[in-house]
């Protein structure tokens, strides 16, 4: 059981609550003391661990490495892509966490946020927490979306929705509908080819297929910049691969030539057994997967009103607009590999920054110790001492005048990086 108080509490130890877990202890704070890192997933991987079997890293969105990944022998540049993503994904994470000592917390679902004066609750089936700021890296996977269609709620077959997707044999010689125009749908209909009886490819909005076949700076830039707007704007954040478009792969390539790959329009509705489109016309079909994506998880929030009408959470330097001691990792530009590492580096600055900044310094050989405090306060006290970065870095009372200001020194930290 938790019931404790900390200074800062991660929720979620994907790659983001990794990525902020990581910095921070840079800067000195203790994960397990200063900072608290809780996942509810039974092991290390963040979303990836629930990820269906045939996945392989080469077939999906790049993996970025870590922060600090490359300094102990790990990269997912070259890791065996002949294994499933899940299980590459799982082993890298769990000696990431092991070998920087990060002290995740698991599992443990976090059921609500709320204010106490000045601190915040974080309440848990494993205790509360009490603490300065919490920072968000939840991600999306606990929040899938699914689309309402009249009629959806009698169909007599199957439904899943990506996060539950386990195998195309569960849907041996079966007419499936596959709804959704990102990569998680043209996964799904390349792996049913062959094992599925017919497959019908339903978008809402046209295919936009790539040349190239991975995704260039402009585009990443483009997507970022979308994502970006819609946080800032308090609006209800788009889709990644609506503002990227679908690389056409080789692999893409000769599914589009065989006609695996030839979507229709919607449909209109779903009747007990078809789908059924403006014009009358009827596909029967025995099992749907809605590929149809997620949105932010951010339901334990909700008792700090933090959502603006407009169905989303202004978050324009990392916090929260509506309350500063939310911070987020992961929502917004930060929400995909594309901008999650480097999210990680810059709110765990702003978190440092918002806490005060200081830790305890470690008590010295034959010395007494400092004299206690309340655990995870970064308050001024007796025996502490501006943190320093490095071994070799010039303790801040010996530097030039100049270069005391705590935010010139974090400066040049994170530009090293």
């Amino acid at each position: 059981m938790l019931d404790e108080s900390t200074s800062v509490v991660i929720i979620g130890a994907g790659q983001a609550g990794l990525s902020v877990a990581y910095y921070l202890q840079r800067l000195g704070m203790r994960a397990g003391t200063d900072f608290l890192v809780l996942d509810q997933g039974p092991g290390a991987g963040g979303a990836w661990q629930h990820r269906w079997e045939s996945l392989r890293l080469g077939s999906a969105h790049r993996v970025h490495d870590l922060p600090g990944m490359k300094a102990i022998g790990l990269s997912f540049d070259d890791a065996d892509r002949s294994r499933p993503a899940r299980d590459v994904v799982m082993e890298y994470y769990s000696q990431y966490e092991m070998h920087y000592d990060l002290r995740v917390h698991r599992p443990v679902s976090v059921s609500a946020v709320f204010n106490r004066g000045a601190d915040l609750i974080v309440r848990s089936d494993a205790g509360d927490v009490a603490t300065h700021a919490v920072v968000n890296a939840t991600g999306t996977w606990g929040a899938p979306f699914v689309p309402y269609y009249p009629g959806v709620l009698q169909f007599r077959g199957k439904q899943v929705h990506t996060a539950t997707y386990r195998s195309a044999e569960d849907f041996r010689g079966q007419r499936v509908l596959v709804i959704g125009g990102g990569t998680s749908a043209i996964g799904f209909l390349l792996e049913l080819e062959g094992v599925a009886a017919k497959t019908t490819w339903v978008t809402r909005r046209p295919v936009d297929f790539l040349d190239h076949g991975t995704l260039d700076l402009e585009d990443a830039v483009t997507a970022v910049s979308a994502q970006d707007a819609a946080a800032r704007a308090g609006h209800a954040l788009p889709s990644i691969v609506s503002g990227t478009g679908v690389p056409r792969t080789r692999r893409i390539a000769a599914g589009i030539a065989r006609g695996v790959l030839d979507p229709r329009p919607m449909f209109e509705r779903i009747d007990d057994t078809a789908a059924v489109w403006e014009d009358g016309t009827r596909e029967p079909i025995d099992s749907i997967i809605w590929a149809t994506g997620f949105r932010p998880d951010v339901r334990h929030l909700s008792p700090l009103h933090l959502h603006e009408k407009e169905g989303g959470i202004v978050v324009s330097t990392g916090a929260a607009e509506r309350d500063p001691r939310i911070f987020f990792a992961g929502y917004g530009p930060t929400a995909s590999t594309i901008g999650a590492n480097r999210s990680g580096r810059t709110v765990a600055r702003q978190v440092f920054s918002a806490i005060g900044g200081r830790v305890p310094a470690p008590p010295r050989p034959n010395q007494p110790p400092a004299p206690a405090r309340a655990r995870g306060s970064f308050r001024p006290a007796t025996g502490e001492v501006p943190v320093t970065f490095r071994e070799d870095a010039v303790p801040v009372t010996a530097a030039p005048a100049e270069d005391r200001d705590g935010v010139s020194i974090l400066a040049r930290f994170f530009a090293d990086d």
